[in-house]
């Protein structure tokens, strides 16, 4: 068990913003856990994304950006099993003391890493291109 915690902590790679002795548990975990999964996760959950842009006839390819970014937020709105699916793609990558803390703190963590995925797709609308 240690060798797996070790591998996907040093596979993640820092801390990515600020944490003190003031941070709340939820935003240590946030900076020290779930930004740099998101990083690291980044290629895969945009591939994820392309799959529901074609369920949906492609639609998405043919709007300008503005409305891209509402499309993605419907699919954050609507798509409760999909958004299920990002979350266990980043908590799979905890180790398991970092699972206990999810746990403990579910809803806020929750409410942040929807949040958080949900800005990084927004942000890289751009690179949605129909392949």
């Amino acid at each position: 068990m240690k060798e797996r915690e070790t591998m996907i902590i040093a596979l993640r790679g820092e801390t990515l913003g600020e944490v003190n002795e003031v941070s709340s548990v939820a935003e240590a975990f946030q900076n020290q856990t779930l930004r740099p999964i998101l990083k690291m996760q980044n290629a895969m959950l945009l591939a994820a994304f392309r799959p529901i842009f074609a369920q949906y006839k492609n639609e998405f390819y043919t709007l300008n950006v503005r409305k891209r970014e509402v499309y993605i937020n419907n699919i954050f709105q609507k798509e409760a099993k999909f958004i299920h699916f990002l979350k266990g793609m980043i908590v799979g990558m905890f180790s398991i003391a970092e699972y206990q803390i999810y746990t403990e703190n579910l809803n806020d963590l929750n409410k942040r890493l929807t949040n958080m995925l949900q800005e990084r797709i927004r942000s890289q609308v751009e690179t949605f291109e129909n392949v």
